[in-house]
């Protein structure tokens, strides 16, 4: 799966997008994976991805127990400032 990082959580993962090898997980264990992946970081990622909203295949992702399958891809949208 292609997980794509968007302001903060970019700042965070240090990248703009990575790929995941899991076959098929529910968010909440795609987000574990992405916490360890990234432990440390200013912003930290934990913090981030508490506060952030998701897509999935550009859709708003509303429950963490939805699948997550091999090509699909996840983006990560932490809160924006902004007016």
């Amino acid at each position: 799966m292609l997980v794509r990082y968007f302001g903060a959580a970019q700042a965070a993962a240090g990248v703009a997008e990575e790929r995941l090898d899991l076959d098929s997980a529910p968010l909440e264990e795609v987000l574990q994976e992405i916490r360890s992946l990234h432990p440390d970081g200013d912003p930290s990622m934990a913090r981030v991805l508490d506060r952030s909203s998701f897509l999935l295949n550009e859709v708003a992702l509303r429950s963490r127990t939805e699948p997550i399958r091999r090509g699909d891809v996840l983006d990560v949208l932490p809160p924006f400032a902004g007016g």
